[in-house]
């Protein structure tokens, strides 16, 4: 069998083996089946890495950088039409403009600035991309998100800017149970009003799931290592 055959099969077998683990996850906590938005992040992974998801029937894609994404999502999404790409790394508000030309959703929200930035590319591109507010919910300023103490400013600016807000995002500290985070993510969104929640990666996105995720966003667990 050739090696590409290979590969592409094992891709295919991760990705149900991971959706069959999501819904697990959704009956433990008694959610409907298909509640979670699986999100492939395939940043650092190149068109060929990620044709094999696209075959298999993933439409939910995640990248970190706009610069790279624009590189190489669309070719893949003129080709696959129904793909939707989502920016799940920090955004830098000079490529507010490009990101909301290319992306649908962008899970970094996570400043005054940048919601400015964002409404002013909304009304020159004519295109708004769902927005989640990223919350530092472990006091870890070097990953980036609103303070929780600056959370209702921060929404109601980004409401009265006219963005969509479709939720919050949050990254738990490494080496630590997530779920506690997740819990108090949660219970923010829920204390605003809010329902998405973009929360749970490849080591901890089962127990995100029974605590209400809505999105969430894997990588090395369907792609292996970084390329």
């Amino acid at each position: 069998m050739p090696a590409s055959i290979a590969r592409a099969m094992t891709k295919t077998d991760t990705l149900a083996a991971l959706r069959d683990r999501i819904a697990h996850a959704e009956s433990i906590a008694r959610r409907d089946r298909g509640a979670t938005t699986l999100i492939a992040v395939s940043k650092t992974h190149d068109a060929a890495a990620i044709q094999p998801l696209i075959d298999a029937g993933q439409r939910v894609f995640g990248e970190n950088r706009v610069q790279e994404a624009q590189a190489k999502w669309p070719a893949l999404m003129d080709a696959t039409p129904g793909i939707e790409l989502h920016l799940v790394g920090q955004l830098q508000s000079n490529k507010a403009e490009d990101a909301v030309r290319l992306f649908d959703a962008i899970h970094s929200v996570d400043r005054p600035s940048l919601v400015a930035a964002l409404a002013k590319a909304v009304e020159k591109v004519g295109r708004a991309p769902a927005c989640f507010i990223q919350v530092d919910i472990g006091e870890e300023p070097q990953k980036g998100g609103c303070a929780i103490s600056d959370l209702p400013a921060l929404l109601a600016e980004a409401q009265a800017a006219g963005l969509p807000i479709a939720g919050l995002m949050c990254v738990p500290p490494a080496g630590l149970d997530a779920a506690p985070y997740f819990a108090l993510t949660a219970r923010l969104a829920r204390d605003h009003g809010l329902s998405g929640l973009s929360m749970g990666m490849s080591d901890d996105f089962e127990t995100a799931v029974t605590l209400g995720a809505t999105h969430v966003r894997v990588g090395s667990a369907l792609f292996g290592a970084r390329g």
